[in-house]
């Protein structure tokens, strides 16, 4: 199934995974921490891969997120290609960072993530911001070096390059 010589396999297959956490259900005292998954996988795979991991994939995968969770289609798509077009500027500088440094980067990226979701629900909804919106970003930032791990040895496992 997941054959060493597929790494294009392997990288879709944490990609559809981090997608499906995403519409997981969860409880509601948990569901504020709610950290952003397809976030972490694509930043991971933008740094790791910066030539097979674009900015119109990261689009693409923001609209398939809005479609899965019935929002604003390209929104999701928007935020994620800039977040992606920033970490691909920067993904040698970011490599060589130490993992707090680029849980931080992470976290930075999170809040650029959930302040424009919010400035989308606003401008459509008039939505009412609450700073509980900013939570996900910490269990984003906290998720990071676990994340990062696991990627690594799946990368390295199946030989992704």
């Amino acid at each position: 199934m997941l054959q060493k010589k597929s790494g294009g396999m392997v990288v879709w297959f944490t990609v559809v995974f981090s997608l499906l956490l995403e519409i997981m259900p969860l409880p509601t005292w948990i569901e504020f921490f709610r950290p952003s998954w397809i976030l972490i996988v694509i930043c991971y795979w933008a740094m790791a891969l910066p030539h097979r991991f674009g900015v119109l994939t990261a689009c693409f995968l923001g609209i398939m997120l809005d479609i899965l969770l019935g929002a604003a289609i390209g929104g999701r798509g928007l935020i994620l290609a800039v977040i992606v077009y920033f970490t691909l500027i920067n993904y040698q500088r970011l490599r060589n960072f130490p993992i707090w440094q680029q849980a931080l980067y992470i976290s930075i990226m999170s809040v650029i993530y959930y302040v424009t979701l919010f400035w989308i629900q606003y401008v459509i909804s008039n939505a009412q911001f609450k700073l509980s919106l900013l939570l996900p970003a910490l269990s984003n930032m906290l998720i990071w070096p676990w994340a990062h791990w696991f990627l690594r040895k799946i990368r390295r496992r199946f030989k992704v390059k």
